[in-house]
């Protein structure tokens, strides 16, 4: 669906691109907007971004156990490894993945249990305006083509403000998973858009879809 047939409705959140980023960089300006949002100096908002190739360790106990990758793919891929304080086990971003932090206050409904579904339930409604249908998988994080994972999730929260959030599957290099244990799950592999699609749409496309769709589910 095209997304330019969507006319938002006005909504209590604000959407910022900030293009590609450094992972260290953006998590720094991760918390700046954190503590903006915990001492209301600042509404609800939604960052995307692109960031340059890096393994992220979350804080699961074990998850440093699933980087496969020796130092040397590292270095010659250009493949940064942080540790992180997001929840979850080790994750791959990199260009070609539509990365998105909402740093959104929960303080109201103090549910994670319910944010998560939101967030998910953001991601499937995004991919099947695009002509995909994905859902849920049974005890495990994510959003799923079958047994294909085309994004990823992983959350943390602080005085009941969120941050850190999602990452979709655009058109990234799909063999840099091979490096790890996406998530610590062995019975599964990663996809993206466009191996499902034939094809990757334009970036701008899908974050306006993903603007639309947050806003509908957040703020109904």
């Amino acid at each position: 669906m095209n997304s330019a047939a969507f006319t938002n409705s006005p909504a209590p959140v604000s959407f910022f691109d900030w293009g590609p980023t450094d992972y260290a960089e953006a998590l720094q300006r991760q918390e700046k907007m954190l503590q903006e949002r915990i001492a209301n100096h600042r509404g609800d908002s939604v960052f995307f971004t692109e960031h340059d190739p890096v393994y992220t360790i979350g804080v699961r106990p074990g998850a440093a156990h699933h980087l496969m990758a020796p130092p040397e793919y590292l270095e010659q891929e250009g493949i940064q490894v942080v540790k992180t304080n997001r929840g979850g086990d080790i994750t791959y971003h990199g260009p070609g993945q539509v990365v998105g932090y909402p740093i959104i206050s929960l303080a109201d409904t103090k549910d994670l249990h319910e944010y998560l579904r939101k967030i998910e339930e953001v991601l499937i409604r995004t991919v099947g305006y695009l002509g995909l249908a994905a859902a849920r998988r049974e005890g495990k994080t994510g959003i799923w083509m079958g047994e294909r994972k085309i994004a990823a999730i992983g959350i943390a929260v602080r005085k009941w403000v969120t941050f850190h959030g999602f990452a979709l599957n655009l058109n990234p290099r799909l063999d840099h998973f091979r490096g790890i244990v996406p998530c610590g799950i062995t019975d599964g592999e990663v996809s993206s858009i466009e191996r499902e699609l034939g094809f990757a749409p334009p970036r701008r496309e899908v974050l306006d879809l993903l603007e639309h769709v947050f806003a509908e589910v957040f703020y109904p």
